[in-house]
């Protein structure tokens, strides 16, 4: 790192040294300096990452820094956990997906979501294609347009009210879904793979209990 950069990042943030690491550059606390390693970065995150085998931080890092950060709060950290591991889940599983089995189709996940949705449904309403996918109308138009564009989607005028579109799945998309979806039952499998069949019957009844109550709330609160 050149002269005039540790000038600039001195103004900034005070008496600091900038010393190389294997992952780059880390900002080191005057009171540490040397640190020849780098794990004396201001950052802790910088930190993880660098003891990290894997060089990601881990769930575990994660839980540590929250148990920490959180120490004192009165919060219930059952209910915490619960809700930050299906968030965690949700992602990682969307991310894997759409890596391994979607991503050769050249298909995003919320195309999926939307092919999905158009799938199960038949002829369905663009605003009811959105609820169900649970994205905005202006997401949707982008999308739907795309997989319009690539052949798998038709999208007509309402035969009573022309403010209002219906979409549906050419064959050709019906032919894509009929592929796709059992790869991707399949890799839903494979990351089930370390719990039981009664776990993971568990788990889907619990998952559905949660949303069922979301939605109860939901339409009370309507009212």
């Amino acid at each position: 790192m050149d002269h005039v950069a540790d000038e600039t990042l001195a103004e900034r943030t005070g008496p600091v040294r900038i010393v190389s690491t294997p992952k780059g550059y880390a900002y080191c606390e005057p009171n540490t300096c040397p640190c020849d390693n780098g794990l004396c970065t201001l950052a802790r995150y910088t930190r993880s990452v660098a003891t990290s085998d894997q060089g990601v931080i881990s769930l575990e890092d994660t839980e540590a820094a929250v148990a920490e950060r959180l120490t004192g709060l009165p919060i219930n950290v059952s209910a915490m956990a619960a809700v930050s591991n299906i968030n965690r889940a949700a992602n990682a599983l969307r991310n894997q997906f759409e890596r391994t089995v979607l991503a050769p189709h050249d298909l995003t996940w919320t195309g999926w979501v939307v092919l999905w949705v158009v799938w199960i449904w038949g002829d369905i309403e663009t605003r009811h294609v959105a609820a169900e996918a649970g994205i905005s109308k202006g997401t949707l138009t982008g999308v739907s347009g795309t997989l319009e564009t690539r052949g798998y989607i038709n999208r007509v005028t309402h035969p009573h009210d022309g403010r209002r579109k219906l979409l549906s799945l050419t064959p050709a998309g019906a032919e894509l879904m009929q592929t796709l979806f059992p790869l991707l039952n399949q890799a839903e499998v494979d990351v089930l793979s370390s719990i039981s069949k009664d776990e993971t019957d568990s788990l889907a009844r619990l998952l559905r209990r949660v949303v069922i109550d979301i939605e109860e709330s939901d339409v009370n609160d309507a009212h």
